[in-house]
């Protein structure tokens, strides 16, 4: 193995005074000289051995790799190994012995020294002819006098004990301090207290380090292993050593953007296996043959530096093995994890050992004595800090900053197999842990230590059994075994996605009914607005260690519904983040039909978020994307994703609806510095009334909300962003109109009407009537020309909203805004489906946070973390078309249905309420629910102790025919919502009408006069007996049903032919 680098420098700065190439970083030198004097003097007697003076002497450049207090020192404080130098430290002076070039860098250092600590900088150049003897003279004397001038009449000088003296010139020093008679003190335990806790820097150094480090143990030591394996190569522990030492050196190799000047190893890469085994970090590869038969264990520990900052990472990896070795494994890991819980600022550091024994104890007594006797070490410019050990004497305090190899093993373990080189074997986990203020953070991470990814089998037919056992286990335990609803869509037969929909149903179904008991009970509000107490993505964890990751199934995109995770597949691993650090995620087609899913993730330190002060070291990952052939996967990950985040926002900050504003803030215009984001030419709805010409207006967005005006004085709109609940984008693809639509918390006029929706919008075509009614051909070239200009207008103005969308969400995304939680939603079409939520049919679609149908008046928008339930009824009897009845969260809102659903769409609303978290019950008949929730308001315990909404379950048995309307086919239900935003006037029509529209109207009332089928008959009857209604019913409500009678509402077909037009 090539030994060519040096102790603790960088690799590129072993002659880092050879010209003036470097700079000493002023800032950093000052504040870490000012430590250096501030912990030297309030723990001088301590840790500093009563030291007066603190003599440093580094020796000359060495190709073997050591790590010394001397040169870390240099590093520490100057940023680069100055070789053959002595630094002493005084009160008044700090004296540098060096060449002439290294005193020519050093210079920069005197003035920022003086403003520091107030100490003069002297340097005693030495000629290359000369030994230096002379130079140290002039040290020791001026420290004599110094001393005097101090009251100190022999002066105690501190260096460091442990480090012997190397080359002429360490040498002659060494003999100088010991001859002057001077009293000599070892100033080692000071220097490790000192670099203990490293500042934001040094952290930044650890985890680029760590990144290197477990990167290529992920990235280049495992599929290696993995191919030598497979392949049944012949390779030696010593030549894997040096591959695995050149892929380090080259970043690139590993997939990691670091310099690959500034890395280095922290010592060679070390491979063990066939029986021989060494858990000391003295250990070296042998040239023995890699061993990996049946029952047999590799070691491999591999470390790496950034800027001389050391980390290191050790996997034991298992072949075929046995229950004893199993058992071994999950003992020493949960031994590590404990170890790693431990890492607490203000826990002692005993504890960290004390806690992995106690595992050990526990679970497998009899291994106790093959434990490791310690469980790492402190690390940092050295890979071992001697005063940072992790053993059961250690009585030091953790603090934040503090960073440890976490090192445990079980050495000489004995298993029952006929093969020699399987007999003894040994285990080891490490992983570079950083104390941090509330914890610690493992920044190793990135290679998985979990069974299934370090235990190998190679049997095939054990591989079998294995898989039956776990067939049967996964059947056996139901519910405990529910992967991520994104796995949905993989292979798997229909029956088994229904029957972990039907898991999944029944656990939210217990999830919900302890809910509403809770809230029936007065244990929890929908009230309240506690926008600040949201947690930040830097506060909340998806696992609290790897054991807890989900089983890998495919290499997909895939979300962890329960712990809020998405694991997304990066080099070959699934790698989990939490739903909190997700920014935006969009999907988007090529030219290739590939589609592509991009996610964007929370990044502090970007225009408008904040520095992270508590993580400042941390690496963000700030953006990815992948691609797909898979359009529908795509679209369902966009709205999982969305959605997790959405409702995570929402439980955390407990956001309600903010009924009792009345009062808006006023708007702050944009100054002229900045000027307001404009989308002109929109229109309005509701419109302001009144009988002048309708005029086009101008939406901009200022610093606290937006304003829509036109050139009329009167007619100004003003929308805050406080107010703003939900916004959306729709662009023009199947209707003729891009839209921005926003849901407001408080009703806000406009015009004369009160309303909380409000939309702008624009027609991406003209209404072209042909004159003379003459059929124009496919190919007449004036056609073609119009269609390519309606195709130019419509993706003119889709990129023109994009694009103001983009940039609001930008403002949004300022810290000031964080709270209001405010990005448009886009719908997403391929989960839309037809039904008549009011009096015509409309096409629905779901988006992130809500359930829309934003083309036509009265507008809907239905926030789904208000839903309680959802009821599909009229399932079954062959009928074509079915309800759904939404019950809010609020049982004094009415509920919402949504009529004349195609069955065709049952399924896929199914999966989409799964995914969501929305609990759904199916019936076979209509349910009066005014009369259900009034006996569940009246009496709120009955309710709960008949099991809930499990009464729903009945799925329209006999048994519920008293609360249940008639099933004779269609009906409405029993009262008809009312929008806020519905108009008499031209709001509940069509944008854009022709003659047509009114012929089949015509023709519709010409067909119904010639006859009446029996079904229409049954119906007629059955609206009758309706209108007479029950006794208990006021004159208001019989009015209303007799006014409302007749009005039948339009099925899909029917809707469809008129819809194809306004498209």
């Amino acid at each position: 193995m090539p030994e060519q680098r040096q102790g603790n420098g960088p690799p590129v700065n072993g002659n880092a005074a050879a010209g003036n190439a470097y700079t000493i970083d002023l800032p950093t030198f000052s504040r870490r000289l000012k430590d250096l004097y501030a912990h030297w003097r309030e723990h001088k007697d301590e840790f500093w051995g009563s030291s007066d003076v603190l003599a440093i002497a580094t020796p000359p450049p060495s190709e073997d790799l050591r790590y010394l207090k001397s040169s870390a020192v240099n590093v520490w404080l100057l940023g680069y190994e100055f070789p053959e130098t002595i630094m002493v430290f005084g009160n008044k002076q700090i004296h540098f012995l060096c060449s002439q070039k290294k005193a020519s860098l050093l210079d920069v250092v005197k003035s920022t020294a003086k403003e520091a600590v107030g100490v003069e900088v002297v340097m005693h150049v030495k000629a290359k002819s000369e030994d230096g003897t002379t130079k140290m003279d002039n040290v020791l004397h001026a420290v004599h006098v110094k001393s005097i001038s101090d009251a100190y009449n022999t002066p105690v000088i501190g260096y460091i004990a442990r480090e012997g003296p190397e080359g002429k010139l360490l040498e002659a020093w060494t003999k100088k301090i010991k001859d002057s008679g001077l009293q000599l003190s070892d100033i080692t335990n000071g220097l490790s207290d000192l670099f203990a806790v490293k500042d934001q820097n040094e952290l930044v150094n650890v985890k680029k380090a760590a990144h290197l480090t477990a990167s290529a143990m992920k990235n280049f030591v495992v599929p290696k292993l993995e191919k030598v394996i497979d392949e049944e190569k012949k390779v030696t522990h010593s030549s894997l050593m040096d591959d695995t030492e050149k892929a380090i050196l080259e970043p690139a190799k590993v997939k990691v953007k670091l310099k690959a000047e500034n890395v280095d190893i922290c010592y060679p890469p070390i491979f063990q296996s066939g029986g021989i085994f060494d858990l000391r970090p003295s250990a070296t590869s042998n040239d023995d043959g890699l061993y990996y038969d049946s029952a047999s264990a590799i070691i491999c520990a591999i470390g790496s530096r950034y800027s001389s900052y050391c980390s290191n990472i050790a996997r034991t990896f298992l072949i075929d093995s046995t229950q004893m070795q199993t058992k071994a494994y999950e003992v020493l890991l949960k031994a590590q994890e404990a170890a790693i819980g431990a890492l607490i600022p203000g826990n002692k550091v005993n504890a960290v050992y004390q806690a992995a024994l106690a595992v050990v104890d526990r679970d497998a007594p009899e291994l106790v004595s093959n434990l490791t006797k310690s469980a790492g070490t402190g690390i940092g410019l050295e890979f071992r800090e001697s005063g940072l050990i992790l053993n059961a004497k250690n009585d030091k305090l953790l603090k934040p900053g503090m960073v440890f190899n976490v090192s445990l093993g079980f050495h000489n373990l004995q298993n029952e197999t006929n093969k020699e080189k399987s007999r003894n074997f040994s285990l080891l986990l490490a992983d570079t842990v950083i104390v941090t203020n509330d914890g610690r953070d493992v920044v190793t991470h990135l290679s998985s230590k979990a069974l299934k990814d370090v235990a190998y089998s190679f049997n095939e037919e054990e591989e079998e059994e294995e898989e039956e056992e776990l067939q049967v286990k996964a059947k056996s335990i139901g519910r405990d075994t529910m992967y991520s609803k994104t796995t949905l869509r993989s292979d798997n037969h229909e029956i088994s996605r229904e029957e972990k929909r039907r898991l999944h149903q029944e656990e939210l179904a217990r999830q919900k009914n302890e809910e509403t008991a809770r809230r029936l009970a007065g244990e929890e509000t929908l009230t309240g607005n506690s926008r600040n107490a949201a947690k930040t993505s830097a506060d909340v964890v998806a696992y609290k260690n790897v054991n807890d990751l989900p089983p890998p199934r495919e290499m997909i995109i895939q979300v962890d519904q329960k712990n809020e995770a998405i694991l997304l597949p990066i080099y070959g691993n699934l790698i989990p983040f939490h739903v909190a650090t997700v920014k935006t995620v969009s999907s988007q087609q090529d030219t290739h039909r590939s589609w592509y899913i991009r996610i964007i993730f929370n990044v502090p330190g970007g225009p408008f978020t904040p520095t992270d002060a508590k993580n400042q070291g941390a690496i963000y990952l700030k953006e990815v994307s992948f691609r797909s052939k898979d359009p529908r996967h795509i679209s369902e990950m966009v709205q999982v994703i969305k959605t997790l985040r959405r409702n995570f926002m929402a439980r955390e900050s407990e956001r309600a609806e903010r009924a009792t504003l009345v009062t808006q803030e006023k708007l702050v215009l944009a100054g002229n510095k900045f000027k307001p984001v404009r989308l002109p030419d929109l229109w309005i709805r509701p419109t302001f009334g009144g009988r002048a010409r309708k005029l086009s207006g101008t939406l901009e967005a200022h610093a606290n909300g937006f304003r829509y005006s036109t050139t009329r004085q009167d007619e100004r709109v003003d929308i805050m962003y406080g107010n703003i609940k939900h916004a959306f984008f729709q662009p023009a693809e199947k209707e003729m109109i891009t839209l921005l639509h926003f849901h407001l918390h408080n009703h806000i006029m406009v015009g004369n009407k009160k309303t909380k929706d409000v939309q702008f919008y624009v027609e991406v075509m003209d209404v072209v009537q042909t004159l003379g009614g003459g059929k124009r051909s496919a190919y007449d070239p004036d056609e073609i020309e119009e269609e390519q200009r309606e195709r130019d207008r419509k993706n003119k103005i889709n990129m023109d909203f994009q694009s103001f969308v983009n940039r609001v969400n930008d403002i949004w995304s300022q810290p000031q805004f964080k709270g209001f939680d405010l990005e448009f939603d886009q719908p997403l079409r391929e989960l839309g489906f037809h039904g008549v939520p009011y009096k015509s049919s409309a096409f629905i679609v779901p988006t992130s946070s809500c359930l829309v149908e934003l083309v036509e008046t009265p507008f809907l928008v239905i926030t789904l973390s208000e839903i309680e339930i959802v009821n599909l009824e009229r399932v079954g009897f062959g009928q074509k078309n079915c309800d759904m009845a939404i019950v809010f969260k609020d049982f004094k809102r009415d509920v919402m249905r949504i009529d004349s659903i195609p069955t065709s769409s049952l399924d896929g609303i199914k999966e989409w309420l799964d995914t969501t978290d929305i609990k759904y019950y199916e019936s076979k008949v209509n349910l009066n629910w005014r009369q259900v929730l009034k006996t569940i308001t009246d009496d709120p315990q009955k309710f709960i102790d008949d099991g809930g909404w499990e009464f729903l379950n009945l799925e329209g048995s006999d048994s519920s025919s008293g609360d249940s309307e008639s099933d004779q086919g269609y009906e409405p239900s029993d009262a008809e919502p009312e929008s806020d935003s519905e108009d008499e006037e031209s709001d509940s029509e069509s944008l854009v009408e022709s003659e047509d529209d009114e012929e089949e109207d015509e023709d519709e009332e010409s067909e119904e006069e010639k006859g009446k089928t029996w079904e229409e008959l049954e119906k007629e009857a059955s609206h009758a007996d309706r209108e007479i209604g029950n006794e208990s019913d006021s004159e208001d409500e019989r009015r209303r049903r007799k006014k409302n009678f007749g009005k039948s509402r339009a099925g899909p077909s029917s809707a469809a032919s008129k819809r194809m037009k306004f498209r």
